[in-house]
């Protein structure tokens, strides 16, 4: 990214989730290690982040590894998107998506 900081897809926890995600707008994705159709979104969330960089944050969380918020918030389907607007859920996207369709879904919150 020309002139600015690259903000990159932030790992978060069970722990750090609520601190990290709780304000402004963001989008984190719910994948796991073997779900295959998590992995097709991995460079379409890295993708995003560079571009909307500043005004949407991104997070990934493995849901193996973090079990409780998936489980707070529902999360049954992988990959699932969590978007939400200073701690609240705004949408939740549940699937694989192009970036064009992502960044669509996205922008209709911004």
């Amino acid at each position: 990214m020309k002139g600015g900081v690259h903000m990159a897809v932030l790992e978060v926890t069970d722990q750090n989730f609520a601190d990290e995600t709780g304000t402004g707008l963001t989008v984190t994705n719910f994948h796991a290690t073997w779900c295959g159709s998590c992995q097709m979104m991995t460079p379409i969330i890295s993708k995003l982040a560079e571009e909307m960089n500043g005004t949407v944050k991104f997070a990934n969380m493995d849901m193996d590894q973090n079990p409780y918020v998936a489980r707070y918030y529902g999360i049954k389907s992988l990959p699932t998107m969590l978007v939400r607007r200073d701690g609240k859920v705004v949408k939740i996207i549940v699937g694989v998506r192009s970036v064009s369709r992502l960044r669509a879904e996205i922008k209709q919150l911004e």
